[in-house]
């Protein structure tokens, strides 16, 4: 196994990270995280369609191939694989810097 990573997320009611996941695999996050939430809730959306929300107390296990939008401001504490995390989020910075310009 690689190296694990712990990261906190500070994310905006409204916010929906799907449009900047097109592109990757199945247009979703293919790494998996273990978390928990500070404050806040989010939907988290699988490739079968199901989804769940998860709110302020909650621990969580979101699989890989899923996406994530925000309801209520959200503070959330995320543990993931680094091989499969890093991509993702050089992929969302990308398409942020080119929604930018």
């Amino acid at each position: 196994n690689g190296t694990m990573g712990a990261e906190y997320f500070s994310l905006g009611a409204g916010a929906d990270l799907a449009p900047l996941l097109k592109g990757l695999e199945h247009d979703l996050c293919h790494a998996e995280h273990w978390g928990y939430v500070i404050s806040g809730a989010v939907v988290v959306t699988y490739r079968d369609g199901s989804s769940e929300r998860c709110a302020g107390g909650d621990v969580f296990h979101w699989p890989a191939w899923h996406t994530v939008r925000v309801e209520e401001d959200a503070e959330l504490v995320l543990f993931s694989p680094q091989d499969s995390h890093v991509p993702v989020m050089e992929h969302i910075k990308a398409t942020m810097a080119g929604m930018a310009s």
